[in-house]
């Protein structure tokens, strides 16, 4: 009997193209590609065939009462498709330089740049002087090595490519030394001792993982040495019984073999940040200004630009990069410099940058200004949210992230949300999947959310989607 109503119930599913003549449905053809449509129909007519076929219960008996179950279905099915795979997300967390969401944010005038890179043709590799072929390199040389204090520039994809295309070029087959303390694992389990060895240059080793003296370098240099290497830890700390040579005395043991000095970085810093309590970092321009040859650094770090690992240096060592066939395959494209040459502005004007570059703002905010923001977010939530759930504030701290200042914890204040019909978990999971994405921390059984890294006029668009998502299903 089961089974006769089962075989009934299927007879009751429309094909196809019938449902494509549904009102709803060809209004979804209009606005989609066809073929999009189609095979969202076919996926839901999939659906509920499973269902109808390990039960009928929940399944309607008459056509008319199923179709628009499924219009329905198919409507959603269609708008998910639609959905772009890299969608805008509300960064709660308070992690400033979050990697799994994009690391910086782009200032204004960078933006602007963007936009009419992608929207125009641009002189990318034509030298609108002259007439003739230009070279991507010089849109922005000029302005890092004013910023930087360096001979020469190069651009490429990322510092991890820098760093390979710096090694490949300058010690290929030949030894780099390194401190054992400076062996350092980058996002993605990227290690500095698998990115040289890609490179074909020879690692060297010297020191202890707590403690490297010149002496060490020394040792080890042989007629096999092309390189002296340093990497900064940008983002772990080795603390208590330590020691580490500085790059002044590197650079002088570097000039008495003839052995050029190296120094990645990691993230780049143009301006120091110590004022506002956090640790001290060298600046990009202190290093070039130490002797080192060649420095790598991130654009999307600290800068606050776009993904780009940067190199300047000695002018003969980066125009032998700039001849290595590497360099094609790691080059960036134009809106990428356009964005990094629109953040560089930004430093010429160091009273504004701090204001300009969001990444710097939201590092150098202070802790005042973060409880009023903390208590205008928690009122826009409480008027929102109408006792879905009880929102609070209360003192925290925030992290800068993306490999960057590890020993940091600015203070901020957070807003709490401790759902009234929902667990938190679900809540989280509900956020992530609505439009705007929402991204908080959960702590102690509550949603944390921390104005550093909230823009001002994200809180409503904020409170809605917490209101929707709370709402689901109660």
């Amino acid at each position: 009997m089961m089974a006769v109503d089962a075989e009934k119930r299927l007879r009751n599913l429309p094909p196809v193209d019938q449902l494509l003549r549904e009102p709803a449905v060809e209004t979804l053809v209009a606005a989609h590609p066809r073929v999009l449509v189609v095979d969202a129909v076919r996926e839901v007519l999939g659906r509920w065939r499973e269902r109808i076929t390990s039960g009928t219960e929940g399944v309607p008996a008459a056509r008319e009462e199923l179709v628009p179950l499924i219009v329905a279905e198919v409507t959603a099915a269609v708008e998910a498709r639609a959905r772009p795979a890299l969608r805008r997300v509300i960064n709660a967390t308070g992690v400033v330089l979050h990697t799994n969401l994009g690391r910086a944010v782009l200032s204004q005038r960078a933006r602007r740049a963007v936009e009419v890179a992608a929207a125009r043709y641009t002189n990318l590799e034509f030298n609108l002087a002259t007439g003739k072929r230009g070279s991507r390199y010089e849109l922005v040389d000029e302005l890092l090595r004013q910023l930087t204090g360096a001979e020469a520039s190069l651009v490429v994809n990322n510092n991890a490519a820098a760093v390979l295309l710096a090694l490949g070029t300058l010690a290929a087959g030949r030894e780099v030394i390194v401190s054992r303390g400076q062996l350092v694992e980058i996002g993605g389990s990227f290690r500095i001792p698998e990115v040289m060895a890609q490179s074909g240059a020879r690692l060297v080793e010297v020191g202890a993982t707590n403690k490297t003296h010149l002496r060490d370098y020394r040792g080890a240099i042989t007629s096999e040495t092309a390189l002296l290497l340093h990497v900064h830890a940008s983002n772990y700390r080795i603390v208590g019984f330590t020691k580490e040579v500085g790059l002044e005395e590197l650079v002088a043991l570097g000039r008495e073999f003839g052995l050029p000095v190296m120094s990645d970085l990691g993230s780049g810093f143009l301006v120091e940040l110590a004022r506002f309590g956090y640790p001290y970092e060298p600046t990009v321009q202190e290093t070039v200004g130490a002797g080192v040859d060649v420095v790598t650094f991130s654009g999307d770090k600290l800068l606050g630009g776009p993904q780009a690992g940067i190199i300047v240096g000695r002018r003969e060592l980066v125009d032998r990069m700039k001849k290595n066939p590497l360099t094609r395959a790691v080059r960036v494209d134009k809106m990428t410099l356009a964005a990094l040459e629109a953040t560089l502005r930004e430093y010429l004007e160091p009273e504004r940058v701090l204001e300009q570059i969001p990444t710097l703002r939201m590092l150098t905010l202070d802790v005042a200004t973060l409880e009023t923001a903390a208590a205008q977010l928690a009122e826009v939530l409480r008027s929102t949210l109408d006792g879905l759930a009880v929102v609070g504030v209360e003192a925290g701290v925030s992290q800068v992230g993306g490999g960057a200042l590890p020993t940091a914890a600015p203070g901020t204040f957070l807003v709490t949300v401790r759902p009234a019909g929902v667990g938190v978990n679900e809540l989280v999971c509900r956020l992530r999947a609505g439009e705007p994405a929402v991204v908080g921390r959960v702590q102690d059984d509550r949603l944390c959310l921390d104005p550093r890294t909230i823009a001002a006029d994200e809180y409503t668009p904020l409170a809605e989607a917490l209101r929707r998502a709370l709402e689901v299903g109660g």
